[in-house]
């Protein structure tokens, strides 16, 4: 079984009978002191020795009977087709080797092409921010949506998740952190950024005299991603209202983003975090910043200067648009947060 070439076809006569062609050497129980089956064993063995004989470039015919060609010297005179002998009115046989193995293909038959997703909506990202709920209001209207949310089913995440995740923090907060979505643990607890992530981000905020309470923390999509993948379009566009609504009751003066879906869900960018850092950007004429997840440090620990670079940034920003000079000792530390 060491052919160069790999082909596979039934028999062209349709009754299971192999047509006897010049080079191929034919199995079967009578004609060949090695039967069928033990050649080729059976059930699993089966499968199994096929994807052996198609990896391996192995030209053979099966049905009732199995035929391995062995190439006879090749003529100058027509085409390889009659070379091997085959009758023209059979079509050439598929060359196995430019195709999938036959469990591939088969799973392909079987499982549909996916649909790509509709575009992420840009409705509402530019539009005129409404008038100002009174600050006394807005813990009850952040309660209604936050129910709203608790029984949300307009995407998948809600068929796996636990509770809901809102956002947590102060309804008159300055500052609001957008993150990706929950992970196991606010999965479970309903709060975001309470795992090691969170630890992070909250020492982060320390760093700039901030605490939890000061500033609002929320997520793009509120239901945990299954495994901790990446939120997808559809469900990120599920859950845009949600965000968008938070910050038109909220009305912070900044928006500090978590990550590229943060900044994509916001903005519509859909660069890296790297490029996008440093520039400038605006969801409804409220200033936004570009930085990296939490988890990206925890993966990355030399990258954390970076959050620091960014938390200066967003308080530089902040001091500025509350009519404070910027700190003169806000500089960049040689070591990391």
């Amino acid at each position: 079984m060491d052919q160069t070439r790999l082909r596979a076809t039934p028999y062209p006569d349709g009754d299971g009978q192999a047509i006897r062609s010049p080079g191929w050497r034919e199995i079967d129980d009578t004609t060949d002191t090695e039967s069928v089956w033990q050649a080729t064993g059976y059930k699993e063995a089966w499968q199994a020795t096929l994807e052996y004989w198609l990896e391996s470039g192995v030209e053979f015919r099966s049905g009732s009977r199995l035929e391995f060609y062995t190439p006879p010297p090749r003529s100058r005179v027509g085409p390889v087709v009659a070379e091997r002998g085959f009758s023209p009115a059979v079509p050439p046989l598929t060359t196995v080797r430019d195709r999938p193995s036959m469990a591939v293909e088969a799973a392909a038959v079987a499982t549909p092409s996916p649909v790509q997703p509709p575009p992420l909506s840009t409705e509402g990202r530019d539009a005129p921010l409404p008038a100002p709920i009174p600050v006394a209001e807005r813990p009850a209207v952040l309660a209604t949506l936050a129910e709203a949310v608790s029984t949300c089913e307009q995407c998948i995440l809600a068929k796996t998740r636990t509770k809901g995740v809102f956002g947590v923090g102060a309804p008159d907060a300055s500052i609001v952190f957008v993150g990706e979505g929950p992970g196991a643990e606010e999965d479970r607890q309903g709060e975001p950024f309470v795992g090691p992530a969170g630890i992070l981000l909250d020492n982060m905020l320390r760093a700039i005299a901030l605490q939890r309470s000061q500033v609002f923390i929320a997520n793009v999509v509120k239901c945990r991603p299954p495994a901790n993948r990446n939120p997808h379009t559809d469900e990120i566009a599920a859950c845009q209202g949600y965000l968008f609504r938070q910050l038109e009751i909220i009305h912070p003066k900044i928006i500090f983003c978590l990550g590229k879906f943060a900044l994509l869900c916001l903005t519509g960018y859909t660069d890296t975090v790297s490029q996008a850092r440093g520039q400038s950007f605006f969801w409804r004429g409220i200033p936004v910043i570009a930085s990296y997840h939490p988890a990206y440090y925890l993966r990355t620990p030399s990258r954390k200067r970076a959050a620091w670079e960014d938390l200066i940034r967003l308080l530089k920003r902040w001091q500025t648009m509350e009519g404070c000079s910027p700190s003169p000792d806000l500089v960049i530390p040689q070591k990391n947060v």
